[in-house]
């Protein structure tokens, strides 16, 4: 039997652990239907053969200094030029743990994604401040999403 799933890679990049909470329920959400496969890697740990593998992608970053962390944009740095060969225009989401508006962070991955080329599908999901039982529901909600639209072949 051919293995019908969709395949979603979640990149994510944690030091405080807030954004380990949210991949944690983004990654809940994903799974809930069994109708998606999601391989969660820390920032430092995905390549390019991960990229390749997957029908949709999620990426999570703490707002540090109002840009992404350093090893989201490490993992962008090791995979933008390899990736090119391939024109994934892959579907993504975007969430974010910030202390300020993250917005930032925000507009450069956007910038970035736009080169591969991937297109979000989602708007993001900034959580400002201490993560929250409301912002693991909107990240749990976030990843229900992407999965249901990977799932029907709307993305």
């Amino acid at each position: 039997m051919v293995n019908t799933r969709k395949r979603i890679l979640l990149v994510y990049h944690s030091q405080s652990g807030n954004t380990e909470k949210l991949a944690r329920a983004v990654s809940e959400g994903a799974c809930e239907d069994g109708e998606c496969e999601v391989r969660t890697l820390m920032a430092f740990q995905a390549s390019l053969t991960d990229l390749l593998w997957a029908d949709g992608l999620l990426f999570g970053t703490p707002e540090n200094f109002g840009y992404m962390s350093g090893a989201l944009k490490d993992f962008f740095d090791r995979t933008y030029y390899p990736a090119e060969a391939y024109a994934l225009n892959l579907p993504f989401a975007l969430f974010i743990s910030a202390g300020n508006d993250g917005t930032g962070a925000e507009r450069e991955i956007q910038r970035i994604a736009k080169g591969y080329p991937l297109r979000q599908v989602i708007p993001t999901l900034i959580c400002q401040g201490e993560i929250q039982a409301a912002h693991l529901e909107n990240a749990k909600t976030l990843g229900q999403t992407l999965a249901a639209g990977l799932s029907m072949g709307i993305f």
